[in-house]
């Protein structure tokens, strides 16, 4: 059958239901196949670590901005939202004022979500203040919350948490500096996003171990 990655046959694998077999013989997390953007995010960026300070707070950004929603809408208005927020650079992020918050509310290319955009400014001054006399803190800060790895590879999706000990603790720690739309469920999935836990289940080929 046609999958949603452009034509390639897939095919689910019978030992492994959350498994999608894809024509260049790969298994794959069984989400990836529903969407071309997906797919090239599954292989190339989810799970994989990430670190810097810009990158980490880009992440966070985004990570607040689908709360609520679905990630592949996130994915699809990304080149827009880092058009408006400056690629996400937190020193120049933070100093939008409001004629950018009001284009920003504006632009239907992006999530036009008051709170949601005075959250990422403030987030970016947060960064900066973080930051300024010790680069590298949020990287150091986001990463000191990542758990060990799992002694043993997750079979299906069902087995995957939507909070952890230790994305609590990230959102309470980040909540206490300041932070906004932090949330314990937004740190899991940011968590999943940059490698500091990898949730790809048995049987892909991204699997780390």
């Amino acid at each position: 059958m046609s999958d949603a990655a452009g034509g390639a046959i897939s095919r689910p694998d019978v030992t492994r239901p959350d498994i999608v077999v894809g024509e260049d013989g790969r298994g794959r997390c069984r989400w990836a196949v529903s969407d071309p953007e997906y797919l090239r995010y599954h292989d190339d960026e989810w799970g994989r670590p990430l670190h810097g300070d810009r990158a980490l707070y880009e992440k966070l950004s985004l990570e607040g901005f689908q709360a609520g929603l679905s990630w592949i809408t996130i994915l699809r208005r990304r080149p827009a939202f880092r058009e408006v927020f400056h690629g996400f650079e937190p020193e120049l992020v933070a100093l939008m004022g409001d004629d950018e918050i009001e284009a920003a509310m504006a632009d239907a290319r992006i999530i036009r979500n008051r709170a949601k955009v005075l959250a990422t400014i403030k987030n970016a001054r947060l960064t900066l203040e973080l930051t300024r006399d010790h680069p590298g803190a949020l990287d150091e800060l986001m990463w000191s919350f990542a758990p060990p790895p799992r002694a043993q590879r997750l079979r299906s999706f069902a087995e995957v948490p939507a909070v952890t000990d230790e994305s609590a603790a990230m959102s309470k720690a980040l909540r206490k500096l300041g932070f906004g739309f932090v949330g314990a469920t937004t740190m899991y999935a940011l968590m999943q996003s940059a490698g500091m836990v990898d949730d790809h289940v048995e049987g892909c080929w991204c699997a780390t171990s």
